[in-house]
């Protein structure tokens, strides 16, 4: 996947609380077998005329913008396709002292799939989403700042996952940039290892 460092894009502001995944992908589409198609479901469930993502000034949007705790609820890495899939690079959530901007499953999932969460304080957040939908900003990833309107509002991000999102990395990727050690881990492991048929109780150990 491609790997994020700055982007310049229009807002969509739908600036709710506890958004959870089945809000995001209803259920009932988890059982579909491919993994495209799911832009056009996000928030099945309650688009209509007067849904944010619904109003002219949201169309073309890159850049999300929700409330506190967004992705709580039930695991499902369908969440973030969606999003992904209706065509947003980031989500900015608020983060406050009781609650997180993100629940940690959706962090996962989407650091997974290379969609960059921003946690910015209620101050920043307050400006940012103030700006409303089809507002332009620039986020610097390098920089981890939210370019808006003429200000700088800066956001925490773990440093691996800014690694990972950089250079468009999923897990597996993660891993392989270790191959040589893994390699070399391998080459001069001695533990037990079964290398025969160990049905029966045979089978040798490695080393």
């Amino acid at each position: 996947m491609a790997g994020f460092n700055t982007h310049q894009g229009r807002l969509a502001v739908y600036n709710a609380d506890q958004v959870d995944t089945d809000r995001i992908i209803p259920a009932r589409y988890l059982s579909r077998v491919s993994r495209q198609g799911y832009g056009e479901l996000l928030f099945s469930d309650v688009r209509g005329a007067d849904f944010p993502l619904d109003q002219p000034e949201a169309d073309g949007a890159t850049i999300l913008v929700a409330g506190t705790n967004f992705g709580c609820g039930s695991s499902r890495e369908h969440a973030v396709w969606a999003i992904q899939q209706a065509g947003f690079k980031a989500v900015i959530a608020r983060i406050e002292a009781g609650s997180p901007g993100f629940s940690d499953i959706f962090r996962q999932n989407s650091a997974n799939c290379g969609l960059l969460l921003i946690e910015l304080p209620a101050d920043s957040h307050a400006k940012v989403a103030g700006l409303g939908s089809g507002a332009e900003v620039t986020i610097d990833l390098p920089k981890q700042v939210v370019e808006a309107s003429g200000e700088s509002h800066p956001f925490e991000i773990n440093p691996a996952v800014k690694d990972q999102l950089l250079k468009g990395l999923d897990l597996v990727g993660t891993t392989l940039e270790f191959a040589g050690q893994i390699d070399k881990f391998e080459e001069g492991w001695s533990a037990f290892a079964p290398t025969g048929d160990t049905a029966n109780g045979a089978g040798a150990s490695k080393g």
